[in-house]
């Protein structure tokens, strides 16, 4: 059994802002946890799409009861895979992440649409899906109970994070902030980086 989560919200900005923003969302204050993101292949096809692939490394904080599930040692630090394809033409920006490790535990895969809103003028309408599941025996539903609640509460702080991008494009976000910021993630970045047992495994190529 897999939880499902589906959300549509209007951003009150024009969908070129959303999408400038979504490749300047990182670092903000709303999103700590992410420490790292690579862009591993980009690439512009005939048709003019802009497909690429970035790798993100995370970190959230474990309830108590979840440790039981982690062997002693393991990195609490999770890998993400996010494909996007950028279509100028329908002015329709596509993600599609999903976690590369930790997955018996529990797996998320979220698919966004970013699509120019052709009811409200300068409006993006996002149109945001999850799918959760757990392959822990015995303890899948409240894992994915958990995942769900928190995937709740970590797309509101993306959301805030992506107004952070959209308002400091504009210039209004305080520069200090901004360099406070970039600072703690680094320093986590850096202590993270020295207990990963291993570099994330491999994938084949998927865009949505």
């Amino acid at each position: 059994m897999v939880k499902y989560f589906c959300n549509k919200t209007d951003i009150k900005s024009t969908w070129d802002h959303v999408v400038s923003a979504f490749w300047q969302r990182y670092p903000n204050p709303f999103s700590t946890h992410v420490l790292t993101e690579d862009v591993v292949y980009r690439e512009v096809t005939a048709d003019h799409l802009l497909l690429s692939r970035r790798l993100l490394m995370k970190t959230n904080r474990l309830p108590r009861w979840a440790e039981r599930f982690f062997p002693s040692g393991m990195s609490r630090s999770v890998y993400i895979i996010e494909d996007s394809i950028v279509d100028p033409i329908n002015r329709r920006l596509t993600t599609y992440t999903w976690n590369l490790n930790h997955t018996k535990v529990m797996s998320v895969e979220e698919r966004c649409v970013f699509q120019d809103s052709a009811e409200q003028p300068a409006a993006t309408q996002l149109k945001r899906e999850a799918w959760i599941s757990s392959s822990i025996f015995g303890f899948s539903k409240p894992i994915q109970e958990f995942g769900l609640a928190r995937f709740k509460s970590n797309q509101k702080k993306a959301m805030k994070g992506l107004e952070y991008a959209l308002s400091n494009l504009q210039g209004e976000t305080p520069q200090r902030l901004l360099r406070d910021t970039m600072k703690d993630a680094s320093e986590k970045a850096k202590e993270a980086a020295k207990t990963l047992a291993s570099a994330a495994p491999q994938k084949p190529q998927q865009y949505v």
